[in-house]
């Protein structure tokens, strides 16, 4: 497994990468690759015909992506994670890998003393009614792309004022900082994710541990 903490990227810079690493995923001369990084502010949404949520006026650009899902925002205080796994080894069950990695965000979230959740039918963490973390993930020949994008510092969530989040009316988005009621770097939830994914990987495939 390769981590890679590439720093603050475009999300067209990370998309190209991302697009390599499966490439060479799947062609077998690549490895599985975790990906951790800030991005450039920018708004994402899924292809879809319905774009009720983004609205006009916009104080950042858009960019439409392969994933799934309404309208979501990636910026500054946020971390991103897009595993590139070779899911066809590791169970071939999308519903776990999405499970897995909100567990992994739940297990970050504790660390911070912050109790989280998932909510039946709907992707993503939560605290409370607040929702603290965003999944879209995309699959190409049980390849996975995309991830998660889990919001660290108090200003990560001023920009989703602007969309209606993941096309959820009245959703209010929150941060670990707001949430733990003390600064978070970025640096620190980074290593923290590093170490929590390492230590669940191997146990994706299995049912028993999720």
């Amino acid at each position: 497994m390769k981590i890679l903490t590439p720093g603050r990227m475009s999300f067209e810079a990370a998309l190209a990468l991302q697009e390599n690493l499966v490439a060479e995923l799947q062609s077998g001369r690549g490895e599985e690759t975790l990906v951790l990084l800030e991005h450039e502010p920018v708004y994402t949404i899924g292809r879809t015909r319905d774009r009720s949520s983004l609205r006009q006026n916009l104080p950042h650009p858009v960019f439409e992506t392969n994933r799934g899902g309404q309208a979501t925002f990636h910026g500054a205080g946020q971390l991103v994670g897009y595993p590139v796994l070779d899911l066809s080894r590791r169970g071939r069950d999308l519903h776990r890998y999405l499970r897995f990695l909100e567990d992994l965000l739940i297990g970050l979230s504790a660390t911070y003393g912050v109790t989280a959740q998932n909510r039946e039918g709907l992707t993503g963490v939560w605290v409370g009614p607040r929702k603290l973390a965003s999944l879209g993930v995309g699959v190409r020949k049980w390849v996975s792309m995309h991830g998660f994008a889990i919001n660290i510092t108090r200003e990560s969530t001023e920009s989703f004022a602007h969309i209606t989040p993941c096309g959820l009316t009245g959703v209010e988005m929150t941060s670990l900082a707001h949430e733990s009621g003390t600064a978070i770097p970025l640096e620190d939830a980074l290593a923290r994710t590093v170490d929590l994914f390492m230590q669940r990987i191997d146990h994706l495939a299995d049912s028993r541990t999720l």
